[in-house]
């Protein structure tokens, strides 16, 4: 989020701090290690930025959806809030149809971890990793092209 403009409905701060409070909430999770914690941080930043576009409600108000650089960098704004939400749905199809892609778009994504850290995260080469972000990548394009058609 470092790219986004000042004034930002969501800083990188409110966004660690959200994330770390719903993290905080859950008292069932024992993390295992470090590895587990971004898995985990990963999946709720995830949640924290859907969250945070559809209660801002681009959908509803019909804003097109547009295919989302997957770009480590730059991971929000308000022109994206729909996108956010087409990605989200997006990863939730990749999910049922292979959970690991769906876990490297997660942690690169969301996370910002690189694909060294995502390949041990993971338990497998990054090698692995890269490919997988790249078939993930060019899937969830697709999808979202789609999307946008209908």
């Amino acid at each position: 989020m470092q790219l986004e403009r000042d004034g930002h409905t969501l800083q990188t701060t409110a966004l660690v701090n959200e994330a770390y409070l719903r993290l905080a909430g859950v008292h069932e999770v024992t993390y295992r290690d470090r590895v587990h914690f971004f898995v985990l941080a990963a999946q709720m930043m995830r949640r924290v930025l859907v969250d945070h576009a559809r209660s801002r409600g681009y959908l509803k108000r019909g804003a097109g959806a547009r295919p989302v650089p997957l770009e480590d960098s730059r991971i929000a704004s308000p022109d994206r809030d729909a996108q956010v939400v087409a990605l989200d749905e997006a990863l939730d199809e990749l999910a049922r149809r292979d959970a690991r892609k769906a876990k490297v778009v997660e942690l690169r994504f969301f996370a910002g971890l690189s694909a060294e850290e995502t390949a041990v995260a993971l338990g497998v080469s990054p090698k692995t990793v890269l490919r997988d972000w790249s078939l993930s990548k060019a899937w969830l394009a697709r999808q979202m092209s789609h999307a946008e058609t209908s």
